[in-house]
């Protein structure tokens, strides 16, 4: 007779089985109800809705919303195709977050289908679907985006409501800025005879700098017998101008969203310290914090350290090739990679004190931070020395968030980017709040995003003649969700507040 694990691997080798096919979304009859039911019991299957299911893991606590959110695209596509067939689409606001590479996953899921019956599915974590009985594109003005059924670029810029160049003015700059010619939108316009959609994207061009396809629309329409009145749908100029097409949105993301973010920051941040002390009294000043600064950071990850701890592992007291059977192994070896990359992290700030550009100084450093950071789980054998060589190369999801950071081929187009904004920025205060969080956002290692993401942001802080600076483990709430409203909302404020506050309370 079978025992319960021999049974559970039963179980889990039919989970795998359907892993294999790709199928994210599994549905009741893919798995017997006694493989469904153990799976659901040991936590590695959940419930989406009645007779849907994805799959979870059996160490996330209760109301973990990280499996979710990792699965949200790919269930809804498998759920939406099973519904509705082929006779359904994304709205057209929403194919344009996807085409410009926001997977931020939506409060409400807008749905366009003929079948449609106006009807809201209920999803976990306070997220839904909502279909609506509307026309979808014709073949030719529709993509598939990862079985997600969307609004070509052109016909999505055109169907898009007037409101969208408000409520989500990078999303729209962006996908304004992947057109690299106007035909096909010339063409949908004069065959829709779509003259105020024509003035209003032939504005929306102007505004973001692109004077050649805005005097294309007007020109070709007023030939063709239109009356064109442009009508400029955002409600500021661009924070940045776009004088030909940008192949990558991911970067045009990141720059329009610092551009337009620094304001709100330099409001928020106050400036740095007329007097600061110097270069030799600022680097003992660090070393003298560091073991409080170890402590919080790694506990906000989740390790379980002590003082005691780090000032043994600091000591050079523990060695991971033969502490083995450390009952504190893993947070152990956390706290002695977070000694070694603090060190390498006073050697750039040295750097930066010594009239270093602060931005060139992280961008030549930062590799040798998260080299060091997991070095201990190379010598113990737990990591091979070439998987801390480079960025990440698979996808990453960050606990509890509805932000989905970028693929592992966008990262290596945006961490340059990233840099030169770093490199060229002239406020500290911006440095600082914008460091840490777009490179958070962009999330480009496998682990250790948030240690690095704060060492980077006191680099920062000590190029503008701020104190090092502790994010404490006990405001671990208020961070992350200030983080969250950056990602999600493109609100900055609250983070740049709540560092400005952390910041003053020295």
């Amino acid at each position: 007779m079978a025992t319960p694990s021999e049974k559970l691997a039963e179980s889990l080798e039919a989970l795998k089985s359907l892993q294999d096919q790709e199928i994210v979304a599994v549905r009741s009859r893919d798995l017997s109800r006694t493989h469904r039911e153990r799976l659901i019991k040991n936590g590695f299957l959940q419930e989406v809705i009645k007779g849907w299911y994805i799959r979870s893991r059996p160490d996330e606590a209760p109301g973990e919303s990280t499996s979710w959110y990792a699965s949200f695209w790919d269930f809804c596509a498998s759920y939406l195709g099973s519904r509705f067939g082929a006779e359904w689409c994304l709205s057209a606001e929403q194919s344009l977050a996807l085409h410009t590479e926001n997977r931020t996953v939506p409060k409400q899921l807008l749905v366009r289908t003929r079948k449609a019956k106006n009807n809201v599915t209920n999803l976990p974590f306070d997220t839904s679907i909502l279909d609506i009985r509307a026309d979808i594109p014709d073949k030719t003005d529709a993509v598939i985006d990862q079985g997600l059924r969307l609004f070509s670029l052109p016909a999505a810029l055109i169907a898009c409501a007037p409101g969208s160049y408000r409520q989500n003015t990078t999303d729209l700059r962006a996908a304004l800025a992947m057109v690299s010619d106007p035909s096909d939108l010339l063409e949908r316009l004069l065959q829709g005879g779509h003259s105020t959609i024509a003035g209003r994207l032939a504005a929306a061009f102007r505004n973001i700098g692109r004077v050649d396809i805005a005097d294309a629309i007007v020109t070709t329409m007023k030939a063709a017998g239109y009356n064109i009145r442009e009508t400029d749908p955002f409600e500021i100029a661009s924070p940045l101008i776009f004088t030909q097409h940008v192949s990558s949105p991911y970067v045009t993301r990141i720059r329009l969203m610092w551009q337009r973010m620094r304001e709100d920051v330099l409001r928020e941040f106050h400036p740095a310290p007329e007097t600061t002390a110097d270069k030799a009294t600022y680097l003992r000043q660090i070393e003298d914090i560091y073991a409080s600064d170890a402590y919080h950071s790694l506990s906000i990850e989740g390790y379980r350290v002590s003082l005691e701890l780090i000032e043994r592992v600091k000591s050079g007291a523990w060695n991971p090739e033969t502490d083995i059977g450390d009952r504190d192994h893993r947070n152990a070896m956390a706290a002695r990679g977070y000694w070694q990359a603090f060190q390498a992290v006073k050697q750039s700030i040295e750097k930066i004190l010594a009239g270093g550009n602060p931005g060139s100084m992280i961008r030549m450093d930062h590799p040798a931070w998260y080299r060091e950071l997991f070095a201990p789980s190379v010598t113990a054998g737990i990591l091979r020395a070439g998987d801390l060589a480079g960025y990440r190369n698979g996808p990453v999801y960050i606990r509890q968030s509805m932000h989905v950071p970028p693929n592992r081929d966008a990262v290596r187009d945006l961490m340059p980017a990233f840099f030169d904004l770093l490199e060229e920025e002239t406020e500290a205060a911006v440095r600082v709040v914008l460091g840490h969080f777009v490179f958070v956002y962009i999330h480009p290692y496998i682990d250790g995003n948030g240690r690095v993401g704060r060492f980077l942001m006191n680099a920062m802080m000590a190029s503008g003649g701020h104190p090092w600076t502790i994010i404490p483990v006990e405001e671990r709430s208020p961070y992350m969700a200030a983080l969250e409203a950056a990602s999600v909302h493109q609100d900055i404020t609250i983070f740049a507040r709540f560092l400005a506050g952390l910041t003053r309370s020295k």
